[in-house]
């Protein structure tokens, strides 16, 4: 058994803290990444200037797309589509989508989606453009998106 004297017994554990202090802290954290697929824009219909657009946004940690951004459209929104007493409503999300860890979040026809409104110019199938997705913690990123048909779904919501 090792005895210390009275000095060395109250230094002790305070050269223990400051050691683990100096050596334990942890490494910084990674940013935050978002994993974008399967993007893409429904045309637009003859003589409409809004469409909708839809992909999987699969966050590293908790996150939230906070908007969404392309040159063609005066206006681009993150809508959120409720059900209520079988009537369809569609809403903005000013303060962006939840993203949580690890869980692919799908925005889709019937459901949640981009809405890019006021479009300078119709979006014909098989063409492709650039969006800028901006979230509250991952970097901007910018998704090459096709302009195609969605799959066809009963949940399917026709004009976007």
């Amino acid at each position: 058994m090792i005895r210390l004297s009275r000095p060395a017994a109250v230094l002790a554990p305070l050269g223990l803290a400051l050691a683990v202090s100096a050596c334990g802290q942890p490494a910084a954290e990674a940013p935050a990444v978002v994993e974008v697929t399967d993007a893409f824009c429904r045309p637009t219909q003859a003589g409409r200037a809004v469409t909708g657009c839809y992909m999987t946004l699969t966050a590293s940690r908790n996150d939230r797309l906070v908007s969404a951004a392309f040159a063609g459209a005066e206006r681009v929104e993150i809508h959120e589509m409720t059900t209520t007493d079988g009537m369809m409503r569609m809403a903005d999300l000013p303060d962006g989508l939840p993203l949580p860890a690890g869980e692919a979040v799908q925005l889709k026809p019937g459901g949640n989606h981009i809405m890019l409104l006021g479009l300078t110019q119709p979006l014909a199938e098989g063409e492709r453009l650039s969006m800028s997705l901006t979230f509250e913690q991952a970097v901007p990123y910018e998704v090459n998106v096709v302009i195609a048909q969605p799959a066809a779904s009963p949940a399917s919501h026709s004009a976007h």
